[in-house]
């Protein structure tokens, strides 16, 4: 008997479906009733449905890997149940585009995040052991995803982080119409730095810029303390980074404008 679990609202202005192909459904449950995306959910505005691939397979012991074909380590997911369970939910909500999580996949970042939040429906497949049959990549998907240059035990939680970071970035999921705009990454530069009550904790002081009601001299801080943060960290995201002609003031007025040059150039 199939047992696909789905977490799921038709009410609302936006919608978005995602499928999760997984073997271990239950390690994604509980993440998904939490927070922002049980709200996107109960608003209407994202559905969630994961499907077991064991449900899939046509054996009494629902096998879903087998030994690789030359030898070698480990064992290879079977192509067998992964195609029906996409089939499966192809029937379901057809047109999704069908996204394979590999440590061989393109890299993820926030500008891919972006572009998979213009999808209606996404399907997520998850790898396990050493991977899925090489003829699902070629044939049966449609995007390869990697997180980051590390590797899980399976592509669960990969999943959960296309679902959180897309799910974000749809309009209305986030109370601050602008808060997705101004994320580290989105601006190409990492976010300033954040404070709230109390003014004074353990003799540390909120920046009193911040306390001056003074919008704009608040944004030039906020601005000069993500270039500053950005230079420390990550100065290989400013390599792309063009600032306009009052940014460039700022940056000279606080002797940063040299150092964004030169990491711009990567001579960082």
């Amino acid at each position: 008997m199939r047992t696909s679990w789905w977490l799921a609202s038709l009410d609302g202005p936006f919608f978005m479906r995602f499928d999760i192909l997984t073997i271990f459904p239950d390690l994604l449950k509980s993440p998904l009733e939490e927070g922002i995306i049980r709200r996107a959910v109960k608003a209407g505005e994202i559905a969630v449905h994961l499907h077991n691939i064991r449900d899939f397979s046509t054996d009494k012991h629902a096998t879903t890997d087998d030994r690789p074909y030359g030898g070698g380590e480990g064992m290879v997911m079977k192509p067998e149940p992964i195609v029906a369970a996409l089939r499966h939910v192809g029937e379901a909500a057809a047109g999704g585009k069908v996204i394979l999580l590999s440590p061989q996949g393109r890299k993820y970042t926030q500008e891919v995040a972006e572009e998979l939040a213009g999808q209606d429906h996404l399907v997520m497949v998850c790898g396990r052991y050493e991977g899925v049959d090489d003829r699902i990549r070629l044939h049966y998907v449609d995007d390869e995803i990697s997180i980051g240059d590390y590797v899980l035990t399976g592509g669960e939680l990969a999943a959960l982080i296309l679902v959180d970071s897309i799910t974000r970035l749809l309009p209305g999921v986030l109370g601050c119409a602008d808060s997705a705009a101004r994320d580290t990454f989105s601006r190409g530069l990492l976010k300033n730095p954040q404070y709230t009550r109390p003014r004074v904790f353990e003799n540390h002081a909120v920046p009193p810029v911040l306390l001056t009601g003074d919008h704009e001299s608040i944004a030039e801080w906020r601005f000069i303390a993500s270039v500053r943060l950005t230079l420390a960290r990550r100065p290989d995201l400013l390599a792309e980074m063009t600032f306009s002609n009052k940014k460039r003031k700022l940056l000279f007025q606080n002797g940063l404008l040299e150092a964004t040059e030169d990491a711009s150039r990567g001579h960082c």
